[in-house]
């Protein structure tokens, strides 16, 4: 003790400091081990810190990672060097220091008291601690090294702010965690952070990027196997609480150079000097067959591939970049059955590989897929779908036109921004006008496209098929939607979690009526300066809707109605306080026109983003009905006017009120219940009925094809008889 205090001393620091004060009570409170724990800390604390924490926050702060270590058995065991450098720091970059460990452990704990491995706790805090906090990616961030309170606060954060929240909730359950980066990526596209967790070695995860997959998967391999160790801008490093002479780089803060580093370049390179084109055909008894597969990596990165039937050119296959003596593996889907190749190393020079279907062995069938296999079985299902009306969704997207029957949806759009990892954004944004001459009409549609900006996404101003009042809520317009979004979906890379609805006057009128009959297709809703005639909000459960209105817009007493209807949202929200998020803008003595200040809508809607799995749905039938609400689908042609479901899940019961027809269905995803274990099904106040189901390709399939909505594919499903 006394050539640390005299080291204290040396730096400036008397002996009644907080740090001095923490060490003492360190020892008091558990021994030599806590006396060691707080001494490396404290060695390893940037300046500033000293200054400024107190030794309250470093006590509690000790106790509760030395209560982490006792109680979780992965750490039990850790090596005092890992537990010291990557559990017990109370912070992981620059960010604000906040008291985070008590808050993480109480929300993770229960999360992870099952898991059997670090690895296995890992995924599911990556799974389920973001939606538990209601904190995602969002490029609107305030700041890119925000701590957990801040990032939590917004609700936002970028791939910095989401990393150190996952650390944060690893380390709060004794799991080793570190931030890993890159200040620049090879191709220039800019700097990028994960995430690596000890688990007998060092394994990478995306934060907030979940696959079930496992760890060591990410979309960032590829450029990760890039990097260049030598050159610092474009070498790939690890964080690191003890300091040994190399820094992480903080892209934000280049002049700070208190965060320790280990350069861990060497772990991510692949030789990609080499890549050429691997031309892939699948034969059946001799003859070439058209199957969706996915070609996997070592590292798990996936290309896809839809292989050519007999009746194309003996040239004409797909074609993937691959690298000389790497391995791979192919999976294809076949009728019911999932397919997989041996692991295969491709050699230099190879241009095509000939696979027969007799030599693929049997991942799963028609009778079961394990959850780790969900993932690529609806890649693969999504892709048969897409293959099957290609030409024709391309050529509608390339000439801006959708038919359906006798009406044609036609738009304007425009491109916003970067596309984000996961995909671009959708916002449809519908014109005014109705019940006037297509030439009004016309000029309200190319208005209609000037009127907003997202500022990211592809913003579409469709033209009503129609020149009615009523021209964007007729029975025409949802499948004519749901067809758009598909399309854009499966060919322009937009996420569908994130689709916008909006409309001005008479396409105010049309969001009213839309967004409740549509709301598990979009992500947020906003309403301008329209009228809502006789439709029900309890459809806006699991949907956020603004409403914007002119304080003077008297017009069919548009004004009082929008405010009858707010405080209709705001009665609904109390009974409900996990559902109706609003907001409502009624702009004191403006008319019909609102000089723009309605485009507050689009940051309040981009911070949202889908659920499709809602605990809970409230689903009434409008004079459109539908078959299918997020997670329940009615049997074609039963649905009837005013009909009101609700269903909500607790645990693995789920429960449901209204009129279901005989085979109606539950859908199910292991995103909001456990197929695995049984499920109960109380209907209508009657007894329970125990269900045991199982994940199939046919149920995948069958719902593809009926919407084309990956994220909101089922996996499983109950039949109600």
């Amino acid at each position: 003790m006394k050539s640390f205090v005299i080291w204290l001393l040396g730096i400036g620091l008397a002996v009644s400091t907080p740090v001095e004060t923490f060490l003492e009570d360190a020892t008091k409170k558990h021994g030599e081990r806590g006396s060691k724990a707080a001494r490396f800390l404290v060695e390893h604390m940037p300046k500033k810190d000293m200054a400024t924490i107190s030794a309250a926050f470093l006590s509690e702060n000790l106790d509760l990672a030395l209560q982490a270590r006792e109680t979780f058995p992965w750490a039990k065991n850790l090596p005092d060097e890992l537990f010291f450098n990557d559990v017990l720091p109370y912070a992981v970059l620059d960010e604000t220091r906040d008291p985070w460990r008590a808050d993480f452990l109480a929300k993770a704990g229960p999360l992870v008291k099952e898991a059997g491995s670090a690895s296995e706790a890992a995924q599911i805090l990556n799974r389920d601690f973001f939606k538990l906090i209601k904190t995602h990616y969002h490029q609107k961030r305030r700041k890119p090294n925000q701590s957990p309170k801040e990032s939590i606060e917004q609700g936002r954060a970028t791939c910095t702010g989401l990393s150190i929240i996952l650390v944060d909730a690893c380390r709060a359950v004794g799991i080793p965690a570190r931030v890993v980066g890159t200040p620049m990526w090879t191709n220039g596209r800019g700097n990028h952070t994960w995430v690596e967790i000890w688990d007998d070695g060092w394994h990478f995860t995306g934060a907030d990027e979940y696959t079930a997959k496992g760890l060591n998967h990410g979309w960032f391999t590829k450029d990760a196997g890039k990097a260049e160790s030598g050159t610092p801008r474009h070498a790939i490093y690890a964080s690191s609480w003890s300091h040994s002479g190399l820094s992480f780089p903080l892209v934000w803060a280049p002049e700070n150079h208190q965060v320790g580093a280990v350069n861990v370049t060497d772990r991510y390179v692949t030789d990609n000097t080499k890549e050429h084109q691997l031309g892939v055909r699948l034969f059946s008894d001799g003859q070439r067959q058209q199957a969706p597969g996915l070609l996997i990596d070592q590292n798990g990165s996936t290309q896809s591939l839809i292989t050519k039937a007999g009746t194309t050119d003996h040239n004409d296959m797909p074609r993937l970049t691959v690298i000389p003596k790497s391995e791979y593996r192919l999976r294809f889907l076949v009728g019911n059955d999932l397919l997989e190749t041996q692991p295969f190393t491709v050699t230099e020079g190879e241009s095509t590989l000939d696979i027969k279907r007799s030599e693929l062995k049997t991942v799963a069938d028609k009778r079961a897929l394990t959850k780790e296999e969900t993932a690529e079985a609806i890649q693969l299902a999504h892709l048969e779908v897409i293959a099957k009306d290609q030409k024709e969704r391309r050529r509608e997207l390339e000439e801006k036109s959708i038919t359906q029957q006798d009406k044609t949806l036609k738009w304007l759009e425009k491109t916003f921004g970067e596309t984000p990892e996961k995909g671009r954004s959708l916002w449809i944004s519908m014109h005014g006008g109705g019940g006037a001459p297509a030439a009004v009409n016309d000029r309200q549609w190319k208005n209609q496209i000037r009127l907003y900006q997202p500022e990211e996404g592809i913003y579409i101003a469709p033209r009503a098929p129609t020149d009615t009042w009523d021209l964007w809520h007729q029975g025409h317009i949802d499948p004519l939607f749901s067809r758009l979004i598909e399309n854009m979906i499966a060919l322009r890379n937009v996420d569908p979690d994130k689709v916008y609805l909006m409309g001005y006057s008479a396409g105010g009128d049309g969001v009213w009526q839309l967004a409740p009959r549509m709301a598990d297709r979009f992500a947020a809703a906003s309403m301008m300066a329209g009228h809502p005639n006789q439709t029900s909000l309890l459809g806006l459960r699991n949907l956020p809707f603004a409403i914007f209105m002119g304080g003077a817009d008297s017009a069919y007493n548009r004004n009082k109605i929008a405010a009858r209807k707010t405080a209709e949202l705001k009665e609904l929200q109390k009974a409900d306080p996990d559902g109706y998020t609003h907001l409502s803008r009624i702009y004191e003595g403006l008319p019909h026109w609102m000089n723009g200040r309605d485009a507050e809508a689009l940051p309040w809607m981009a911070k949202y983003t889908r659920n499709p799995w809602p605990d809970k749905v409230v689903w009434v039938q409008d004079n459109v009905t539908h078959d299918r609400f997020y997670w329940l689908q009615l049997p074609q042609g039963t649905a009837k006017k005013n009909d009101q479901f609700e269903a909500s899940v607790n645990g693995q019961t789920i429960t449901l009120k209204g009129p279901f027809p005989k085979g109606s269905e539950v859908l199910l995803n292991d995103a909001f219940i456990d197929i695995d274990r049984p499920i109960d099904v109380v209907l209508n106040g009657a007894p329970a009925r125990r269900h045991e189901v199982a994940r199939s390709i046919e149920v995948i399939r069958d719902a593809l094809t009926k919407r084309l909505d990956p994220a909101a594919c089922p996996t499983a499903r109950i039949v109600l008889d």
